[in-house]
């Protein structure tokens, strides 16, 4: 049985959701709250499958219960979604530990997936998202060097610039160089189309549309 938590800002979003997933089988809505603030009170009372959560509480609450469910050690998983939702704000909640991300426009049998997907232990987003990913990092022009190899790892885990120089021991202007080299190559714009796209390469992270019919 997938339980899920819902929490969203408007009351009508969630009793919508709400019959929605409690008309599926072996799906079960356990709670539904319109703010964060019992949000850990429900994890350890319920221990839901998923938290259901809406971006749209700000990103520092979000980030803050992410914080929180982590350190918490619980199985639960989180998925954000939102009415529209950049590739970089999507990568940071993924660095921050949700498990899930998806639109609030996407079709019931999407979000069912996604919740299957994040019930299973995999990172789950939705391919509409996921725009500025031109090509996957073995489809590259030419061959990555390992030094580029390693400065895609870092971007990957989140680290900024100067962060990367620090770990590599090379300096700031150097890993610009290397980004630049990266981006040629494999075609992608910007460091959080590259993490997504390694991410999504290395298999954790899963992204599916579901077919028109």
């Amino acid at each position: 049985m997938q339980t899920i938590a819902i929490f969203d800002t408007e009351p009508i979003v969630i009793e919508g959701v709400r019959r929605l997933l409690d008309s599926r089988e072996g799906v079960r809505v356990v709670a539904a709250q319109l703010s964060l603030a019992e949000a850990m009170d429900i994890v350890r009372e319920f221990h839901p499958s998923v938290l259901l959560v809406d971006r749209s509480f700000g990103i520092r609450a979000v980030m803050d219960l992410l914080k929180l469910v982590s350190e918490s050690g619980s199985a639960t998983g989180v998925i954000l979604w939102s009415g529209a939702m950049t590739e970089a704000e999507a990568l940071r909640f993924l660095q921050a530990g949700a498990m899930g991300v998806i639109r609030k426009t996407a079709p019931l049998e999407m979000l069912l997936r996604c919740i299957e997907t994040v019930v299973s232990g995999n990172t789950w987003m939705e391919d509409e998202i996921l725009q500025s990913v031109a090509r996957p990092i073995r489809m590259a022009r030419s061959p990555l060097t390992a030094r580029e190899l390693q400065v895609m790892e870092l971007v990957e885990q989140g680290l900024k610039n100067k962060d990367i120089a620090v770990s590599l021991g090379i300096r700031t202007g150097t890993v610009k160089i290397h980004l630049k080299h990266i981006f040629e190559k494999t075609g992608i714009r910007g460091r959080y189309g590259l993490a997504l796209s390694g991410l999504k390469e290395k298999g954790l992270l899963s992204v599916s549309t579901i077919e028109a019919v």
